[in-house]
Parts: C-alpha cells; structure tokens; sequence
C-alpha cells in the first residue's frame, strides 16, 4: 500500500481494494442503523441488499481514489459496460482518501459509467447525495411502523377505549388472514385454547 497526501493509505490491488471498501460500507450502514444482508455467491448485479422483509434495496459498491476536475472519478460499470438498467436501486460510493460516502439512486446515474464527486465543478452532478444515507433509510422503511409495532398499538388503544365490549361483533366478522408473525403467534394460540376448552382438557390438569 502506498501513502497517499498523508490523508488515508491505499490498498493498490484493484480487488482487494473493493472488499475492503465494502467492508467500510457494512460498517458505515450499521453505524446509521441500516440493516445489511450480502446475496450468496458474487454473480448478482448488486453487492448488498439494505432494509427488512418486505422492504429491501439492493446496494452497488464502488470506491475511488483517482483525482479528476478538482474532486474524484468513480466509475460505475461492469465489464468496461454500464450496467443494465433494474441491476441495482443505489450506487454507494466511497472516496477513500476523503473517507466520504455518496449514496446516489441509481436513476440519476443514467446511462453514465462515470461520476465526478467530491467537487464543485460544473461536472459534480451529485454533491446533493454526499452522505445520504437517509435516502437508504427512506426507501428500505426505516422509520415505518413494523406490522407487529402496529398490531401492538392497535392492541393498547382497544384496552384503552373500552371497545373490547364488541369482541363478539367482531368474532362475528369474516376471518382475514394473519398479517404478521405476531399475529400468527396470536391465531396459534388462540387456536390451542379454543381446541382445549371444547375438549374439556384444562391447563391444570396438564
């Protein structure tokens, strides 16, 4: 490795460098309380999908330490090609000796195979996405109410508004099917109950 203007040292093998760049980024993501996940194997499009079920996006890692119109050019291709439109929903681009992030959607990128960041030239086009990570946030839910935070709350505000009284209306009602695991959970257990107190069988005889 070799000592670039005192700022950070740089791992000269192109490969080499790309492993630990993503290394960085699983970092950086957990320390914005992003969820990580890497696809099995290395032939995906993507090198990481951030987010929870239900809500993923798929990540493109790209890192550069190559000067160019007073900023940086990192290039986002695949066999000296663009890649395919749909191959990934943001590029993450880390600028090593700046140790700088650009989370950019992959829709701003075009047909470019090239981006100027880290500069104020006419050519920087996505000083906007510098440390974006909230964009990552967004479009993976972050932020939202998970399907078992929303049965819960739903739970609390029918104790506390005395609607239990329509249980009956309500069992009444057509059966929709479980949203969530905690409902499931609830539907299992509710199930057991019912099939124990028509065979006459009570927990303390168990």
């Amino acid at each position: 490795m070799k000592k670039r203007k005192g700022k950070r040292k740089i791992i000269e093998d192109p490969k080499l460098r790309g492993e630990w760049a993503e290394s960085v980024f699983v970092a950086r993501a957990n320390e914005e309380g992003l969820a990580v996940s890497r696809p099995w194997g290395d032939s995906k499009s993507f090198d990481f999908v951030v987010g929870r079920p239900g809500r993923f996006v798929g990540v493109q890692v790209k890192s550069t330490a190559f000067e160019l119109s007073g900023g940086y050019s990192c290039s986002v291709k695949h066999n000296n090609q663009a890649y395919p439109r749909g191959s990934f929903d943001f590029v993450a681009a880390y600028v090593i000796p700046e140790d700088m992030w650009y989370i950019v959607p992959a829709g701003k990128l075009g047909k470019r195979t090239t981006m100027i960041i880290g500069s104020d030239a006419k050519q920087a086009m996505y000083e906007e996405y510098r440390e974006a990570w909230h964009l990552l946030r967004e479009a993976a839910g972050g932020g939202e109410e998970t399907p078992e935070a929303e049965v819960a709350r739903e739970e609390v505000s029918t104790a506390e508004d005395g609607s239990g009284k329509d249980e009956a209306a309500r069992e009444q009602a057509p059966k929709r099917p479980p949203a969530s695991a905690l409902e499931r959970m609830e539907a299992s257990g509710k199930f057991f109950r019912d099939h124990l107190a028509g065979s006459g069988t009570s927990r303390s005889r168990r």
